[in-house]
């Protein structure tokens, strides 16, 4: 799992005389990677709020997802104040830039597990669905995105973060699998509730591997300066 850590080669050359600008992206640096391990940390409650059934980390998601917003709002501000009152060079300002991006993509991240909590404690009172065990692989695959995102984040790791997308295609194609079998069994007579839930599930793992795959997407415009 993906730990706090210090992000290599993101303060450049151009820094070396100034210690207060390299000093202040270094606890921005380490603040992300602290939100990344929140961010981890709530899709993992999600999980197993939904597929254990532990209705007790479905209830810790709310406290967690404060923290993250509390990251994401000073980190936004912290970049913000970087750019307006140090005058970063070319390559800090990308590397800015491209960090106000992705927090954003990792508070999206949290909102979700904090919705599929939400979604554990509706469902708890019916029979676990025959989908579940397929749904448990498409969060798994999802989280190891996030993770594989994140460890490109720390290692500055081009290769690993466009490795992401090819990751996606996994998700995409279990949506589109789980999506056609939720919707057909909406014809079968019975209560509905459950498959409605279960629809809304998967299409919150799909958004959230598509937020992991912009994390890579963005930390190799950091190392590369090229988009896509």
């Amino acid at each position: 799992m993906f730990e706090t850590a210090s992000v290599k080669a993101l303060i450049f050359d151009a820094n070396s005389g100034r210690p207060q600008l390299t000093r202040e992206i270094r606890r921005l640096e380490r603040d992300i990677l602290r939100m990344g391990a929140l961010v981890e940390r709530s899709f993992r409650l999600s999980h197993q709020a939904l597929f254990a059934r532990d209705l007790i980390a479905a209830e810790e998601l709310p406290r967690i997802d404060k923290q993250i917003d509390r990251f994401y709002k000073q980190i936004e501000s912290d970049c913000t104040a970087i750019m307006t009152l140090q005058a970063p060079v070319a390559q800090d300002l990308r590397c800015l830039s491209a960090f106000m991006q992705l927090v954003r993509d990792l508070e999206r991240i949290g909102d979700y597990a904090k919705d599929i909590a939400e979604i554990a404690i509706k469902i708890f009172p019916y029979p676990p669905h025959s989908s579940l065990p397929e749904i448990a692989l498409m969060s798994h695959h999802a989280q190891a995105m996030l993770a594989t995102s994140l460890v490109a984040l720390a290692d500055l790791d081009e290769v690993s973060g466009r490795s992401v997308k090819q990751m996606d295609d996994t998700v995409d194609d279990a949506y589109e699998y789980l999506y056609q079998t939720l919707a057909y069994q909406k014809d079968v007579p019975g209560i509905v509730e459950p498959i409605l839930l279960l629809v809304l599930v998967i299409r919150y793992l799909e958004r959230m591997a598509d937020h992991a795959t912009n994390i890579g997407q963005r930390v190799a415009y950091i190392v590369t300066g090229q988009r896509g």
